[in-house]
């Protein structure tokens, strides 16, 4: 899905050689400070290394639309936006930027009801909590049903006991169709129960990847 060959991106983050397989779960960990944003960033071409090459099912970055690319793989930050109008123009409006017909309502209302969100499609997501807000926009991009999701840190703004529903409902469903997950993650717990491969970002050194074994 993706290789990275001889990346560099400022004096934040260096990678020398990495692959990232498709269809499977990647944890990206690490230290404050240590590029895991930058990491998908730059691989939803956000940012562009400033040496180096990424590649997409074997096409560098630099040579796809970004608009494509992201219809492709679709990116979640930390602290998702929230559009204008209500719950259903927020589910939607994934579909719409990803070129798709809109949704049912059926449909939306399961999607909500996978993630514990109990809210209406009528309702001001501007009324939401830090955590309603998150699990509204992963919603969005599970509806959206991208190849590719790029997740920086989706339980960040949940309770322990919510944060572990919604991500293993996140990662059952990318499992079920085949998707290629990355997600961000400060917690241990969460990669190395969920994880199929590790990244660890350490300061100073380029990052690793290795399938998660972690009954050594």
């Amino acid at each position: 899905m993706y290789t990275i060959s001889q990346i560099l991106y400022k004096d934040i983050l260096a990678i020398h050689s990495l692959s990232v397989p498709p269809g499977r779960v990647t944890c990206i960990t690490g230290e404050s400070g240590t590029g895991k944003t930058t990491f998908l960033k730059l691989l939803n071409r956000l940012i562009s290394p400033d040496r180096g090459e990424i590649y997409f099912n074997g096409t560098p970055l630099s040579e796809i639309d970004p608009v494509i690319l992201r219809r492709q793989a679709v990116m979640l930050p930390q602290v998702p936006p929230m559009f204008a109008g209500n719950v259903r123009d927020n589910l939607q409006i994934g579909l719409f930027f990803a070129g798709k017909p809109p949704a049912p309502e059926e449909k939306m209302h399961r999607m909500l009801a996978q993630l514990g969100l109990k809210k209406e499609l009528e309702d001001d997501p501007g009324k939401f909590s830090g955590g309603e807000k998150q699990r509204l926009a992963l919603a969005r991009v599970l509806l959206a049903d991208p190849p590719v999701m790029l997740l920086d840190e989706p339980s960040a703004s949940l309770d322990e006991g919510t944060g572990h529903a919604v991500i293993s409902r996140v990662v059952a469903t990318s499992r079920e169709a085949g998707k290629t997950l990355v997600m961000v993650t400060h917690s241990l717990a969460i990669a190395r129960e969920f994880a199929d491969y590790l990244v660890t970002l350490k300061p100073g050194r380029p990052a690793g990847i290795r399938e998660a074994a972690w009954t050594v």
